[in-house]
């Protein structure tokens, strides 16, 4: 039996998710932790995924306001739990993507691992994405192989789906390697376009969504996207959907009501989760959703209306909180790679072959 911690920010840089697992015959989630993104750092962060003057320097002093609020969130959690840091084995370390441009052969996350060890005491491994971008592949959705090992289905066909800033799917079937790619955005849009119009961070509940309707034609515009012409392995990010994108197709087009945005963005959300499914695995007998969208009783409500010989349910079903789904991977992605498990699925990201994932700062 070994502990483990996994850090993970994503690209709604809401906060830092924080969990403690235990690792033995099976994967036990012991206790988390939340820290909500300082603005000034959540800005900063936002500002690095577009190129800017001085992003080097800019860079590595975000990456040490990263590493400090993670740190102290560990300390915290630890003093929760009445632990000493020689009693966890590693932390995994997502640190956060400024970059992902996996056709041009490079993801960058920041974190500052060395530091990360230092302020800690404890091993930290990160750098999770680049040896699978390095041996050919998306370098993502990494977390496919935590699904199946979580999820694990023998009677029919399951599949996992991740909805955070982007959506991403895993396959399970029995007797098949997990399949998975990303189906598009998630909530980022959402997010975008809330906070621009009304100052929140998010939609609560969907229901500003749920109180517009879905207008076609910007529908239309949005679903012409290369991207969604792609079948898997593929990924995307912040480079592809971001603000100014929506901005570029509502400047071509009539004037619409605010909430009609919102309700066409969660539409093109659930549209492009269900035809990513459906192609790829017509036959889904459960859907497990996690993440933030999870909580989207409007987007879960789609998803089932559009699904109707699926079982769609957050993973909570399943014993496992959808909040913590990804911090709980990159634990299990540190355990992996300490032990010599390679944790990335070709099937999944297009690499050459299974790698052995992370680097290690070793306390």
């Amino acid at each position: 039996m070994s502990l483990y911690i996994g850090v993970m920010s994503g690209t709604s840089l809401d906060g830092l998710d924080i969990a403690l697992i235990e690792q033995s015959s099976a994967i036990n989630l012991i206790a988390t932790h939340y820290i909500p993104m300082p603005d000034t750092l959540r800005a900063e962060l936002l500002g690095l995924c577009a190129s800017g003057p001085d992003e080097i320097a800019r860079s590595a002093i975000a990456q040490q306001n990263w590493v400090k609020l993670a740190a102290r969130g560990i300390h915290t959690l630890l003093e929760q739990q009445q632990l000493k840091p020689e009693a966890i084995r590693a932390i995994g370390s997502h640190g956060q993507t400024i970059r992902h441009e996996p056709a041009r052969g490079f993801t960058v996350q920041i974190g500052n691992p060395a530091l990360l060890t230092e302020l800690t005491g404890i091993t930290v491994v990160s750098d999770f994405r680049s040896r699978d971008v390095a041996a050919g592949g998306q370098g993502a959705p990494l977390v496919p192989a935590f699904h199946e090992a979580l999820f694990e289905e023998r009677t029919g066909n399951r599949a996992v789906l991740n909805v955070g800033g982007f959506s991403n799917l895993s396959l399970i079937e029995p007797n098949k390697p997990v399949a998975g790619f990303d189906c598009g955005p998630g909530n980022v849009l959402m997010d975008a376009w809330i906070h621009q119009q009304r100052g929140e961070n998010y939609d609560r509940n969907g229901q500003w969504a749920a109180s517009g309707k879905v207008e076609p034609t910007l529908l239309k515009a949005l679903l012409s996207d290369p991207f969604f012409m792609t079948q898997g392995p593929k990924s995307t990010g912040r480079e592809v959907f971001n603000l100014p994108w929506l901005e570029q197709h509502l400047s071509r087009l009539p004037v619409f009501l605010t909430e009609n945005v919102q309700a066409t963005l969660l539409e093109l959300t659930a549209l492009t989760i269900v035809g990513s499914l459906q192609s790829a695995q017509s036959d889904t007998r459960e859907l497990l959703v996690c993440g933030g969208g999870a909580h989207n009783i409007a987007l879960m409500n789609r998803l089932a209306g559009l699904l109707p010989n699926t079982k769609v349910a957050s993973t909570s079903t399943h014993g496992v909180d959808p909040d913590w789904v990804e911090a709980m991977a990159f634990a299990w992605l540190a355990h992996c790679c300490l032990e010599g498990i390679a944790a990335n699925r070709p099937s999944v990201t297009g690499a050459k072959g299974l790698r052995v994932l992370g680097a290690i700062y070793p306390h």
